[in-house]
C-alpha cells in the first residue's frame, strides 16, 4: 500500500493544477507523497476530448512530479452525491490513507465544483465509519479519516482561511496549467470554439488572485484555501 500525505480529488483534470500546483509542488520538496485523483475525465469540456484531457493531465503530472495521479472515471457533469459515487471516494481515501485532503471549492462558477466539494465531503467523514464496508483488489478496507479536510479557491472569490506562499513554484505551477493545451490559451487551437478559459484573460485573472493572497502574507504569489474546521498551529510565531 502506498500511503499519500496529501490526496488531492479535484472534479476535473486542471483542477488541481489551477487551484493547488503550487501547494502540491511546495510539499513535494519538503519531502511529501502527494497524489492526485480526477473525480472525472472532463468529457463535457468544449474543446478537446477525454482522451486528449488524460494525456495533458499525465504531462501536467510529470511536471509536478506527483507520486502518483489517476481518475475515477464519474461522469462528467451528471454525477451527483450518491451512495455510488461516494462509495468511489471512500476506496480511493481508503486506499491512500492521507493525512490531508484537498478538494473543491465549496461554490463555484461551474456547479460541478460545488457538488464535488459536498461529495468528497462527505465521502470524507463516511471513509472513518467501520460499518461501511469496501474493498480494494478483493480485500477489506480498513477505515480511515484524514486529519484536515482544505478546499482549494476557484474561479468565484471566497475569502481564505489560510494561505500559502508559492512563490518559488509560480512558473511551473504555469508550466503544468498550460500542459492542458486544448483548454487554455493556445494559437494552435485558435481554429476551436473559444471559451471562458481559453481567453489569455483568465490566466491573468489566476495570477492576480495569487498576487492578491501573496500580498496578504508579503510574499509575492500564495494560493488559498479554505476549511470547515479550525485550524491551529504550534506556536503564534509560525504565523504571518
Amino acid at each position: 500500500m502506498l500511503k499519500l500525505d496529501i490526496l488531492v480529488l479535484a472534479v476535473h483534470p486542471d483542477d488541481a493544477e489551477l487551484g493547488c500546483a503550487g501547494t502540491i509542488m511546495k510539499h513535494l520538496a519538503l519531502g511529501k507523497k502527494v497524489g492526485v485523483v480526477d473525480l472525472t475525465r472532463g468529457e463535457l469540456g468544449t474543446r478537446g476530448s477525454a482522451e486528449i484531457r488524460d494525456k495533458e493531465a499525465a504531462a501536467a503530472a510529470k511536471i509536478l512530479g506527483l507520486t502518483l495521479r489517476e481518475n475515477l472515471a464519474i461522469p462528467d457533469g451528471f454525477f451527483e452525491n450518491t451512495k455510488q459515487y461516494q462509495l468511489k471516494v471512500i476506496e480511493s481515501i481508503r486506499k491512500y490513507q492521507p493525512e490531508i485532503i484537498i478538494t473543491n471549492a465549496y461554490h463555484d462558477r461551474h456547479p460541478d465544483h460545488g457538488r464535488a466539494c459536498s461529495l468528497v465531503t462527505d465521502a470524507a467523514f463516511l471513509s472513518g465509519l467501520r460499518k461501511i464496508e469496501t474493498y480494494q483488489d478483493g480485500a477489506h478496507q480498513e477505515p480511515w479519516r484524514a486529519n484536515l479536510l482544505m478546499h482549494f479557491i476557484q474561479d468565484m472569490y471566497i475569502r481564505p482561511d489560510i494561505v500559502v506562499d508559492v512563490t518559488e513554484y509560480w512558473d511551473k505551477k504555469l508550466e503544468s496549467i498550460f500542459a492542458y493545451g486544448s483548454q487554455f490559451h493556445n494559437p494552435e487551437w485558435e481554429k476551436e470554439p473559444q471559451t471562458y478559459i481559453s481567453s489569455p484573460e483568465f490566466i491573468a485573472v489566476v495570477e492576480s488572485r495569487a498576487r492578491e493572497f501573496g500580498k496578504a502574507i508579503n510574499v509575492k504569489f500564495a494560493e488559498g484555501f479554505t476549511s470547515r474546521k479550525i485550524l491551529g498551529v504550534d506556536n503564534l510565531f509560525a504565523l504571518r
